[in-house]
């Protein structure tokens, strides 16, 4: 029985990446950078696209944003209301995006109109790890006031991804978060991570952050 369930599961990513290639094809011939946005609900995965927007029109370019939630489409009208073209992925009971979502999302947004695509991952810190979507790096954002042994607790979702956000760093000292903690376990987990902190409140490393996601 064991064996059964190896295989489905392997099936099921295979496929999976089989579309996320095709997804990252189809934005390469559009000209379209994408990146994958992951956090846990709360991290600030809204926040960032609502401060890094205004920031990429500065430099001449044009974002658009696929919002994925389980339910619900609170982050899209956010992100919807910061004047980019936007699809709402409700996965229902799914924890993550899948490529195959991602996929149909591509579908309804225009493509000549935008040069940088923000995939807002559901909120969850297990689930997306082992999907691809197609996306060129992986960005993931925790807060201080997950605590600081949050990245111990999901060491596979540091493993893959390029960046990483330590947001709401002005909140540390209220809730007994240790950042250089949180940053040294990063580092043990992937060593060549990015990693940068954050205050979306005052806009504090957003753009350094901008560089590394643009680099």
């Amino acid at each position: 029985m064991h064996h059964i369930d190896v295989h489905v599961e392997k099936d099921i990513y295979d496929v999976n990446n089989r579309i996320a290639d095709a997804n990252a094809g189809l934005l390469k011939k559009h000209g379209i950078r994408a990146f994958d946005l992951l956090g846990a609900i709360g991290s600030g995965k809204t926040a960032t696209i609502e401060r890094l927007v205004p920031l990429i029109r500065e430099r001449g370019l044009r974002v658009g944003a696929i919002a994925g939630d389980v339910y619900g489409d609170d982050d899209f009208q956010r992100i919807v209301a910061l004047g980019v073209p936007a699809y709402n992925a409700n996965t229902g009971k799914e924890c993550h995006l899948d490529a195959h979502l991602v996929e149909h999302a591509i579908e309804h947004l225009p493509l000549d109109d935008i040069d940088i695509l923000f995939i807002e991952n559901v909120g969850n810190m297990i689930c997306p790890t082992d999907f691809r979507l197609g996306a060129e790096k992986r960005i993931v954002i925790i807060s201080s006031t997950e605590g600081d042994d949050v990245v111990n607790k999901h060491p596979m979702m540091f493993r893959g991804s390029t960046i990483g956000v330590i947001n709401k760093v002005d909140l540390a000292p209220f809730v007994g978060a240790n950042l250089d903690r949180m940053e040294r376990d990063m580092r043990r987990y992937n060593p060549e991570m990015q990693i940068f902190r954050t205050n979306m409140k005052t806009g504090e490393g957003i753009e350094e952050l901008l560089d590394a996601i643009l680099a």
